[in-house]
């Protein structure tokens, strides 16, 4: 341990906790407190009642990636009876009705795209696994070999001692009861009459966690909620069966078609279920118990069980296991687990207080990968594994009050094991956030998906009258079931009027920032992959990265002046990132200071995009805006109908055209003005559908879509926005060229040879038949008359080669083409096709 490391206090010893000291520890850092409410053997968490079910099938990769992980190392933690901490039992997914089935198969997909084992089995195969089962009740399961169960307690008291050997500290019976913030930064943690110096506080308190952000001056927006778990009696086909009382030989079971679960508990079945009524806990009236009063069946996260809400999953069960008709339940808890506004975890550094972190509504599954993400950030400034789709601040303002919070995470415990489609939007609570064109839009009969609480258009009733003069070569062929939901064919009409006339796209939810001060440029320099000193009016697309050179970020960055910027960004994140960063710049610059403010709430953003919008532009404006007076990537200030606009000269459509910004005021004449102007071009409002459609025939990327930390710039096909002439030390320069050396993947374009096979997204992709990378995006492509989809793949592959996406079990043929495939000479967004055809 260096002398001058950091000192870390962790709060909370469960599963997280404590691994967190562990990892830490492994990374040569051990000058460590972890401080813990309840008797260090029984922390009386959920970490101690958890019934340990270790499931990788999951949408993210970071996600598998640390179950992957927690296998592993609970495989590798071995008592001293010379077992480890995890029985490798499997896991078995059955299906009852014919969607959950064709889904288990999607969820196949899922883990072999990860590269994790996994099949989908006959009825006649899951009754081989799990004998229990009724004949006849089961169409077919998923079976992954490697998961199974995670014995919680056991790994963490052994994570506890080798921490300990290490030179780490535990206190148990020890209650925070603040946290001190001094300057923006935590300094102490208080315990009663006792005060421990800390440079860095991380929460990993689990439910309790928003009470300890609180004391930090940190939102943890997650809800407890109450979770039922019960035990039978013995039941007379598993005597023998298991050695040890809460041994198991079988597979894990889930039996999502009711929202049940179950393990073998030696010559008993534990049954988990989420069919009941959610049960929010109210912290404050959380009845607590003194250190030496917890028990294994008395713990603050141990509620009565409620044996009313058990009823009829009861009696699924006794239908589903016909051998527990011979058992009673034992008995049974109402156990608090964790559960946010997307049911993901909260990690990362607070965006409010330098030095605290959360490690919160984080399961078993994922705990320990968790833990060893959390330990890279302190240790080494990044995480192996990328971190955007669980960062503590990837929420907006709204989605942390207490109100969204409880209704989503209520909404989150209902639907847990719903089959639900990608593009699927919450049903509640909606119209959180509205663009101050949606009235306009209603109007139109815009449909809605929704996004960061923002109402989104997908498509527009009103251009459904379109469709009778779409010509034949631009509609869509017929899709299949589960790519047809949430799609309309009024998309190709939208598509073919943007690229034939002129099109408005409503980009308000697009996140803004305005980078203010005589130090704006200076900051920016020093942490994209552009050049920022360039004159005001000239507009960037640039990438953050981070020390390890991953990308967390793809930006666009407008200089409005010498000391105001305005950049587009992804989320909340970047916010989080811009801010922390600003206050380091200012620390160490006195002499100089910027601002980060977000601006996306009093702004909007119209996106003018087709071959006709400069006629359009003619009639509202007399600024010129000619291909010579307003370049490619510029931007300058305007007037449209006497309102004031910032216009850039950017389209993530391939098309010419323009982002207009204005405040929020005058936005809606704005969007009055443009829509009477075009009628005579055939003006239409148009949706997301059609764009993304646009945005991949272009070839553009989405952060966090086709890119994450994982991805440098170069496999990532963005090598492009790394300026090779900037001499600046840019955060993430120096790994650049070793990490990019050593890539083994690209992100490479598709398209799907039959013509008409639409694919969704995160599908195996196999090469010479092996499953080796998986799809990011994916769509129709109107203009190029073929479904196109990317994938990462290996950099051996290339193009003209012939690959398989695996959707729903079933290969369908691709090619891997070069990108883009619209507009490769860029002739149509630098405005040279409009003057060809002018002259």
């Amino acid at each position: 341990m260096s002398p001058v490391s950091p000192r870390v206090i962790i709060i909370g010893a469960g599963i997280v906790g404590a691994n967190l000291a562990d990892e830490l520890a492994l990374l040569g850092h051990a000058n460590t407190l972890v401080i813990e409410q309840g008797p260090l053997g029984i922390p009386g968490g959920s970490t101690s009642h958890a019934p340990g079910l270790v499931y990788s099938s999951n949408p993210s990769k970071s996600m598998t990636e640390f179950a992957q992980y927690t296998i592993k190392k609970l495989s590798s933690l071995i008592g001293p009876d010379g077992t480890s901490s995890f029985l490798p039992v499997g896991g078995l997914e059955i299906a009852t009705n014919a969607e959950r089935l064709a889904d288990l198969h999607r969820r196949a997909g899922w883990n072999r795209s990860y590269g994790v084992e996994a099949e989908v089995i006959d009825a006649e195969a899951c009754l081989e696994k799990f004998p229990m089962l009724a004949e006849g009740k089961v169409l077919g399961g998923l079976f992954t070999p490697g998961d199974g169960l995670a014995l919680a307690a056991k790994g963490t008291q052994l994570v506890i001692e080798r921490a300990k050997a290490a030179g780490v500290e535990f206190r148990d019976r020890t209650i925070v009861t603040d946290i001190e913030v001094t300057g923006g930064k935590v300094t102490a943690v208080i315990c009663g009459e006792d005060r421990f110096e800390a440079d860095i506080v991380v929460s990993c308190a689990g439910f309790w966690g928003p009470k300890i952000g609180e004391m930090a001056g940190t939102s943890i927006p997650l809800l407890p909620l109450g979770h039922q778990f019960a035990w039978t009696t013995p039941a007379p086909s598993l005597a023998g069966v298991n050695e040890l009382p809460n041994g198991a030989s079988r597979p894990i079971l889930r039996y999502q078609d009711r929202d049940l679960y179950y393990r073998e508990w030696g010559d008993r079945i534990g049954i988990g279920s989420y069919a009941h009524r959610p049960m929010p806990v109210d912290l404050d009236t959380l009845k607590s118990y003194r250190p030496e009063e917890i028990t294994h069946e008395r713990m603050p996260s141990s509620l009565d069980f409620t044996p009313e809400d058990f009823a009829a999953e009861w009696e699924a069960t006794q239908e589903l296991l016909p051998d527990l008709r011979n058992t009673q339940i034992q008995r049974g808890f109402n156990g608090i687990f964790s559960f946010t506004p997307d049911g993901g975890s909260l990690v990362g550094q607070s965006k409010d207080v330098d030095g605290f972190y959360a490690a919160e509504a984080v399961w078993v599954t994922h705990a320990p990968g968790i833990a060893k993400a959390v330990a890279e950030l302190i240790a080494t400034g990044t995480s192996s594994t990328d971190l955007s789709d669980c960062d503590l601040n990837r929420f907006e303002d709204v989605q942390r009050t207490k109100e969204y919070v409880s209704e989503t995470s209520q909404q989150n415990f209902v639907e847990i094991y719903d089959v639900r489609h990608p593009l699927e939007p919450r049903t509640t609570p909606r119209a959180v956030r509205t663009s101050p064109f949606y009235s306009r839009q209603q109007e139109l009969g815009a449909f809605f998906l929704e996004g960061t609480g923002w109402e989104r258009p997908h498509w527009y009733e009103a251009n459904a009258a379109l469709l009778d003069q779409l010509p034949a070569e631009w509609a869509a062929p017929d899709r299949d079931s589960w790519s047809n939901k949430f799609h309309s064919p009024i998309a190709a009409v939208e598509a073919w009027k943007t690229r034939t006339a002129v099109a408005m796209f409503d980009m308000t939810p697009l996140k803004r920032v305005e980078v203010t001060g005589p130090g704006a440029g200076d900051l920016l320099q020093g942490l994209t992959t552009a050049n920022m000193l360039r004159a005001p009016g000239m507009v960037s697309y640039t990438l953050l990265l981070d020390a390890a050179g991953g990308i967390t970020s793809d930006i666009t960055v407008a200089r409005i002046s010498d000391e105001v910027y305005q950049a587009g960004i992804n989320s909340n994140v970047d916010v989080a990132y811009l801010n922390r960063e600003a206050k380091k710049f200012n620390a160490a610059n006195p002499g100089k200071w910027v601002a980060v403010r977000d601006i996306t709430a009093g702004t909007s953003c119209i996106g003018l995009w087709g071959p006709l919008a400069p006629e359009v532009m003619a009639k509202v404006t007399d600024d010129d805006l000619s291909n010579e007076g307003l370049k490619y990537f510029r931007t300058k200030q305007i007037s449209i109908a006497g309102l004031p606009v910032t216009a850039m000269r950017l389209s993530y459509v391939g098309e010419f055209g323009w982002e207009l910004y204005a405040s929020a005021d005058v936005s809606a004449k704005l969007w009055d003005v443009l829509f009477e102007a075009g009628q005579e071009q055939g003006i239409i409002a148009a949706g997301r559908e059609a764009f993304n459609s646009m945005r991949l025939e272009k070839g553009f990327r989405s952060f966090g879509t086709d890119m994450t930390s994982e991805h440098e710039p170069e496999q990532a096909g963005l090598g492009f926005a790394v300026k090779a002439a900037k001499t600046v030390d840019f955060v993430g320069k120096s790994a650049l060229a070793e990490r990019a050396a050593a890539a083994t993947k690209r992100l490479r374009c598709l398209t799907v040879d039959d013509g008409v096979s639409v694919v969704m997204g995160k599908e195996p992709v196999y090469v010479n038949g092996k499953a080796s990378g998986y799809v990011t995006s994916a769509a129709y492509g109107y203009t190029v008359r073929k479904p196109i989809a990317y994938a990462w793949l290996p950099v051996s592959v290339e193009t003209g080669d012939s690959v398989d996406i695996e959707y729903f079990g079933n290969p369908i043929a691709a090619t891997v083409v070069d990108d883009p495939l619209y507009d490769p000479q860029m002739e149509r967004l630098r405005g040279l096709s409009l003057a060809t055809s002018a002259s």
